[in-house]
């Protein structure tokens, strides 16, 4: 197993929170509206105009409720940081889960036909690809919860990727023999207390990799459960779902690197 070196992945602590770097020149968004099929799907694009020319692009995966302002912020914050970024949309424009009951309902149909996830995500990708101010050569995709078992998708799927990050995402994968497909460089960040994606299926996951020869680090925070880097979760670990600053600021810190490392 070939391993990325953590020690190449500077700015851990130094890179403060996600919000650090508001002080840059006001952004370009725009929300797209694209298609996959006959599904109509909106899209959010953020990018720095005081840039110019064409730089690498980072696709952003939402969590399982859905296309909403938490997948937004995450594609503005890595505009600031020089990228162009594409927030895809997996559900359909304007579907947004109202609780978790409905979202796990939504999030199951991918989870069940991971052809479909790897198809929708691959429409987004697409998207970004063709945008003027993207390097094609340069591209990378991440996710949260859901969107991470997606981006790791698009790499199973053979795409053509520098780097694919999670975080906490769903690891499982009913086709382990399809990470012989991953181009990409690969990190995942995961809550080592997170009880929806247990200690087996992680076992699995590197099984997986190791099969496979991945470029791949695996990150685990102490302390952490699943969502560790959505405010929103609350601070209550018991509940399964909760925010952990110390995991969210070193696990952005660590993408920053990352990211920094494949598109060299």
């Amino acid at each position: 197993m070939k391993m990325l070196a953590l020690a190449l992945l500077g700015g851990i602590l130094a890179a403060g929170s996600p919000a650090s770097a508001q002080e840059k020149p006001d952004l370009k968004t725009q929300v797209v509206e694209y298609k996959h099929g006959s599904v109509v799907l909106e899209g959010y694009l953020a990018w720095d105009p005081a840039i110019s020319g064409k730089r690498p692009g980072v696709l952003v995966i939402h969590e399982w409720r859905g296309h909403g302002e938490y997948v937004r912020r995450r594609a503005e914050q890595l505009a600031r940081l020089g990228y162009i970024a594409f927030a895809v949309d997996m559900y359909g424009k304007g579907v947004f889960a109202k609780d978790h009951e409905e979202a796990g309902k939504l999030a199951g149909a991918f989870f069940g036909d991971r052809k479909l996830m790897r198809e929708r995500a691959a429409a987004g990708l697409d998207v970004l690809r063709k945008h003027e101010l993207c390097d094609a050569t340069k591209i990378a995709a991440m996710g949260y919860c859901f969107g991470g078992t997606a981006a790791l998708e698009l790499g199973r799927a053979g795409l053509d990727l520098r780097g694919i990050a999670s975080f906490h995402g769903n690891l499982a994968n009913p086709h382990p023999e399809d990470a012989k497909n991953i181009k990409a460089k690969v990190i995942v960040f995961h809550g080592l207390d997170d009880a929806f994606v247990g200690p087996d299926v992680v076992r699995a996951f590197h099984d997986e990799m190791k099969a496979a020869k991945a470029d791949y680090v695996f990150v685990g925070f102490s302390g952490a459960v699943h969502s560790f880097t959505v405010k929103e979760a609350g601070d209550d670990n018991s509940k399964g779902m909760a925010y952990n600053e110390k995991a969210d600021k070193r696990s952005w810190g660590m993408l920053q690197g990352f990211l920094k490392e494949i598109f060299q």
